[in-house]
């Protein structure tokens, strides 16, 4: 008898997607615990210790996924690369589900994805393989050196790939004008807000 392949699971809900290009699209979050990269301004640190968090199979939470009645899966952390991903996505995919990804691309490539959101750190270096991945890079905006490191990563990406900034929650006050003025100066990039923090949704 084959062993159920399992997750470390924080949390799974229903919600709309608040960032990037999928903003306002209903979706059925899977939040898995683990992260090795350890941002600082992360809201979720609760998600880093994997240990922490129940193990769940891939059955119960495909199950949970089509019972929510939505289209599309969104799979977040912590950092989900730390797992392997191809067998909840192979199981999501059977099930007609869109399969979306959010990382910051420090593990290795994993998973049959519809969209992948890369979102790199500085506390951690990503993949280069996950350049060729992304549909869309979000780069997450806490002072003016960030606009500058934007640019690094963009010129990895394949052609075609949305390109994002997004000033830090707790600092969005303090450097929205400068993001502002950078979308002007290089139009190739569009602004992304939290705007599930502003309306009150996890």
């Amino acid at each position: 008898m084959t062993t159920p392949f399992t997750y470390p699971v924080m949390e799974r809900f229903p919600t709309l997607q608040g960032e990037g290009v999928w903003t306002g699209h209903a979706a059925w979050f899977i939040r898995l615990g683990g992260c090795d990269v350890g941002c600082s301004f992360c809201d979720v640190k609760e998600s880093w210790p994997s240990e922490a968090h129940p193990r769940v199979d891939v059955a119960t939470l495909v199950q949970e996924a089509v019972a929510s009645g939505l289209p599309r899966v969104v799979v977040t952390g912590g950092e989900p690369t730390m797992h392997d991903l191809g067998p909840l996505t192979e199981a999501l995919k059977a099930e007609g589900l869109a399969t979306h990804l959010e990382t910051s691309g420090t593990g290795a490539v994993s998973g049959q994805w519809d969209w992948v959101t890369l979102s790199p750190k500085k506390f951690k270096a990503c993949q280069e393989a996950w350049y060729r991945e992304a549909n869309e890079l979000k780069v997450v905006v806490v002072n003016s050196h960030d606009l500058k490191w934007a640019e690094e990563h963009a010129a990895k990406l394949q052609q075609g790939a949305a390109m994002f900034l997004q000033p830090e929650w707790d600092r969005r006050e303090e450097v929205m004008e400068r993001v502002l003025n950078r979308i002007q100066e290089a139009p190739q990039w569009r602004l992304s807000l939290q705007t599930h923090k502003f309306i009150g949704l996890p």
